[in-house]
């Protein structure tokens, strides 16, 4: 396991991010305890959570992993999403971010976090008063670093402006979606990323599983979050997909590798990306994900494995970059 700077900063997380919102879910606890202590034997020092994953059990199986090892370990978690039925028990507003980090901290058991994430933007709350609180939270040393998840890349070069200007903590992560089949990233939040200095966590790299050689053409299962879980199956119903997971399992196993391993190993190598957010159910799961790290993807084998799926389209609408018609020719005639 490598490990890196995240962004600009000078926190060194491993290559490999584990995502712990199975725990108390998919995963029960002794399965959750048993992944988190396979990922450290692997030397991921890296995990993420939130504090509505499992409406706060979560955290609580997470804080129970980290006792005690915490001062060797990087852990996020998140706020945003309802944690109540109340007005204000969600939100970007100060008083949903003091209650939530101090419920999260209760939660995880810890004095602070290293990296909080607001989980999606808030169309109802002044930026200006997230990042306040958020600033707060950092003198206060009860998180190290904010981050966001979920914005667009114009929020946040938004929130880095107003954060210069008013001399706040800065977000230091940004927490995409990023997968071979959902690509937008690329268009502007990785570009962005880089030119700030922002380290780059993507989550779900599998699709949600459906580049973890479950599914193809010709091998539909009886079950799967594809197929049961009405937020995924929306997300990745389109046609084309499916035709692309299929060639793409089929490429998988003609290099011999677990189409898992090269569905993470495919994002890993985009130059502006820090770690990939894997996950699991079970410890078989999260073998193949740990096994990516031992895929050596050279660029041509990207760009072969990002041929199966369409590249977005341009931010400004303008291809002249990429084009080899020779306008200044054309005008001299």
């Amino acid at each position: 396991m490598e490990y890196k700077n995240l962004g600009s900063t000078g926190l060194k997380v491993s290559e490999l991010c584990f995502g712990t919102m199975s725990f108390g879910g998919d995963a029960d606890e002794a399965t959750s305890i048993a992944m988190f202590k396979r990922c450290r034997d692997a030397g991921i020092n890296f995990f993420d959570c939130a504090n509505v994953y499992q409406h706060g059990l979560s955290e609580e199986i997470l804080g129970k992993c980290i006792k005690d090892s915490r001062k060797d370990l990087v852990i996020t978690s998140k706020f945003r999403f309802p944690m109540g039925e109340g007005p204000n028990q969600s939100g970007g507003s100060r008083k949903h971010i003091i209650n939530s980090i101090e419920e999260t901290l209760t939660r995880l058991d810890t004095d602070y976090l290293d990296l909080y994430f607001i989980h999606r933007f808030d169309e109802e709350t002044p930026l200006e008063e997230t990042l306040r609180a958020l600033d707060d939270l950092v003198n206060a040393g009860m998180i190290l670093y904010p981050a966001v998840s979920n914005f667009a890349a114009w929020q946040i070069a938004k929130a880095l402006g107003l954060s210069t200007l008013h001399e706040w903590a800065k977000f230091v992560c940004v927490q995409p979606m990023y997968n071979l089949l959902k690509r937008q990233a690329e268009v502007e939040i990785l570009p962005m990323a880089q030119s700030e200095g922002l380290g780059v966590i993507p989550y779900s790299p599998m699709a949600g599983g459906y580049l973890s050689g479950k599914y193809s053409k010709d091998n539909w299962p009886k079950s799967g979050r594809i197929i049961s879980n009405k937020m995924y199956s929306t997300r990745y119903g389109i046609d084309w997909m499916l035709d692309a997971v299929t060639t793409f399992t089929t490429k998988a196993n003609e290099l011999n590798v677990h189409p898992a391993s090269l569905a993470v190993a495919w994002v890993a190598a985009h130059p502006t990306v820090t770690a990939p957010i894997i996950g699991a159910r079970n410890l078989k799961q999260l073998e193949a994900s740990l096994a990516s790290v031992e895929i050596t993807l050279t660029p041509e084998l990207r760009t072969q494995l990002s041929s199966l799926t369409p590249e977005p389209a341009s931010a400004t609408d303008r291809n002249d970059e990429k084009s080899t018609f020779n306008y200044s020719a054309k005008l001299q005639k």
